[in-house]
């Protein structure tokens, strides 16, 4: 089956590609309005004036009016081109914020996170989405969805990564269309007694309500948790290990209320719902309902983006059921793609759980029916287990190298996981939201606690002995954007080998391979060819890897301490073997040296380095070191008070001397 025959298809990857052009190109609003406005134009007169509307230039003309409108989607979007974004006012050093509060964010040890709103500032009506951080111990209640404050203050831009491969946070709050973060100190907030009240607030007080309703029963300290995420999209409450487990697993995706739910609930509820069919226009109000209580999930799951794109790309899937033709599910699918992207947000094509929910759903729709047509056990028992694994075994293909290059990890024991939770999730989604309803109503009977607890108990153990297989977990795995692109060509053009094994494919299928087998051969010479000298931020440490090659040598003062680090580096630059060694005073590295001074202060006034660093906040005169011994450069990293920092910048600008602090410029690379 060619995929590219259907329409819907072929518009949406058009749509793709302008938003992708909007993106890269940053093409303003009147140039992408001019440029839509243009194309339409010019698609309306050819089709008013050709005769023959299947022609090459109509073709073309539909695919640039798509293309534009994918730009002008992606212009319309970013916030920055509103005229009432803050971005355009001018902002003072101190300003007047009216905020009303949009999400709740996971809490870090410091600050109670919100996702807010900006209504006003300084009396001015303005838009724009920010972070706000509210001291831990400033808020006795919690802030809550709708609620709408007054503050003063400034914004910050969010700081990017300090260090190389580190989790771009800046990155992932633009494609959500915010660019500053508000820092409210204790008691410079006034919460306003009335405030609007919205669909996002009405879905948190309910998931609130829920959740409390849930509390009040009895069940256990981990399986709360799970019932949480598993039912209304609320993983903050899982333990780290808990969690970990869920991954290493390959079944982290349960604890995500997204695609797999959804679609299970709407298999639940066709099956629930099958004899309204015998009633007159059954069909009709048969997916009525569906949509209608699908939806309702969505609200109970409090609207969130993962959640509320999953009801809609289910709701077009239910449509393709009721007309029961199969060569339409493509369709359908293409087409909630193509409304999701165009209508509720361009930018969810570059978020992970967008783009791996689609690649699972069309892998199983495209490969689940061939591994079918492949081998069709005449055993019921075994003909159910294998129709499992093979919507596993599709949905996995699917997600791949996705996974691979986000989490570079594969679990290679999923199978086992999905074939012992997934058939059993109909049951769990089902009786929990039974659960959910009884709790509301204040009749949840002690019984069914117990049972749920225990089946939650079980599914749980069931994780943590899968996850205990390390030797089937493959972690770290080094995958890059050239590897993802060709490893969806290798998985493509092997499906369609396999269906259809002619010349052409397996000559395209080989070349596919042959690309993939040079790019890996080509980054492995160009990684063994490589010598770096780098530092790096951390607090309370310091840190300098010297790369040479495949090798990695870590010089650090607390070397316990940098796991996390060397590992997204490793993994970045495909280092395969790390060492540890103690920090020195003294680098000679090519033509450079470099001198580290530390908390005792000790110096040698006979050299002249090319760099000094500072480190553990030295007690010295750095303007009379400065005369001592000539640095051409000075460094300072995370293992310094920020008040002795400043003091050093403050004297570096003075003698007009380079000053690099990794708090703020993030790691340096010596030349």
């Amino acid at each position: 089956m060619s995929l590219l025959r259907f329409i819907p298809i072929k518009l949406t990857l058009f749509l793709i590609l302008g938003i992708l052009v909007g993106k890269y190109l940053n093409i303003p609003l009147p140039y992408s309005l001019t440029i839509a406005g243009s194309v339409l134009i010019l698609l309306t007169a050819i089709f008013f004036t050709s005769q023959n509307r299947n022609s090459i230039s109509f073709g073309i003309s539909v695919a640039f009016t798509t293309i534009s409108i994918g730009i002008l989607s992606y212009s319309i979007w970013k916030p920055q081109n509103w005229n009432s974004h803050y971005s355009n006012y001018e902002i003072n050093e101190v300003n007047t914020f009216k905020l009303k509060i949009r999400e709740v964010l996971k809490p870090n040890e410091f600050s109670n996170r919100y996702l807010a709103q900006i209504k006003e500032t300084n009396g001015h009506k303005t838009s724009g989405k920010i972070v706000l951080n509210l001291p831990v111990d400033s808020v006795q209640n919690f802030l809550e969805v709708d609620d709408e404050l007054l503050t003063f203050g400034n914004l910050v831009e969010i700081g990017p990564p300090l260090n190389p491969y580190q989790f771009d946070y800046r990155k992932y709050l633009e494609n959500l269309g915010i660019s500053r973060q508000l820092n409210v100190k204790k008691d410079s907030y006034f919460l306003s007694k009335t405030s609007s009240a919205t669909i996002f607030g009405f879905a948190a007080t309910t998931r609130t309500k829920i959740i409390q309703k849930l509390q009040e029963a009895d069940f256990g300290e981990e399986e709360l948790p799970i019932i949480q995420a598993l039912l209304l999209g609320q993983r903050n409450s899982i333990s780290q290990e808990t969690y970990e487990n869920y991954k290493d697993a390959g079944a982290v995706h349960i604890l995500a209320v997204s695609g797999l739910h959804i679609g299970i609930l709407l298999l639940l509820l066709q099956f629930l719902l099958a004899p309204l069919e015998r009633l007159p226009n059954g069909k009709p109000l048969k997916l009525a309902i569906i949509v209608l209580l699908l939806w309702c999930f969505a609200l109970l799951a409090g609207f969130s983006a993962s959640v509320v794109r999953a009801v809609t790309m289910f709701s077009f899937v239910a449509y393709a059921l009721y007309l029961n033709r199969p060569s339409n599910t493509f369709n359908i699918l293409a087409l909630s793609m193509f409304f999701i992207l165009l209508l509720f947000n361009p930018m969810l094509l570059f978020q992970v759980g967008f783009q791996m929910s689609y690649a699972a759903v069309f892998a199983i729709v495209w490969i689940y029916p061939l591994l079918q047509r492949f081998w069709y056990p005449k055993n019921h028992s075994t003909r159910k287990i294998w129709q499992l694994l093979s919507v596993s075994f599709a949905a996995q293909l699917g997600v791949l190298p996705i996974s691979l290059f986000y989490f570079h990890q594969f679990p290679g024991l999923f199978f086992i996981s999905n074939l012992l939770i997934v058939p059993f999730l109909g049951v769990i989604l089902g009786m929990g939201i039974l659960v959910l309803v009884l709790a509301l109503l204040n009749v949840l009977p002690d019984f069914l606690v117990n049972w749920y607890n225990q089946m939650i108990q079980f599914m749980n153990t069931i994780i943590e002995l899968v996850a205990q297989q390390e030797a089937f977990i493959f972690k770290n795995i080094s995958f890059d954007g050239v590897q993802l692109l060709l490893a969806y060509s290798i998985i493509v053009l092997l499906v369609l080998t396999l269906t259809k094994p002619i010349l052409k494919r397996t000559v395209a299928l080989l070349i596919a391979v042959i690309g993939f087998q040079s790019w890996m051969l080509f980054v492995a010479i160009d990684a063994s060819k490589k010598e770096q000298l780098l530092l790096l931020h951390q607090t309370r440490n310091s840190i300098l890897f010297h790369r040479k090659g495949n090798q990695l040598t870590i010089h650090a003062t607390k070397p316990e301490t940098t796991q996390r680090t060397k590992t997204d580096f490793t993994i970045g630059e495909r280092i395969k073997d790390a060492t540890y060694q103690k920090l020195r005073n003294n680098y000679l590295f090519g033509d450079g040296h470099l001198i580290v001074i530390d908390s005792t202060g000790i110096y040698s006034n006979d050299e002249q380095p090319d760099y000094l660093l500072l480190t553990q906040s030295p007690k010295l005169n750095l303007e009379r070191l400065i005369d001592s011994i000539q640095p051409k450069k000075i460094l300072a990293d995370g293992s310094n008070y920020r008040s002795a920092v400043a003091r050093w910048k403050k004297t570096c600008a003075n003698r007009k001397l380079p000053f690099h602090y990794t708090g703020e410029k993030g790691a340096y690379y010596f030349e």
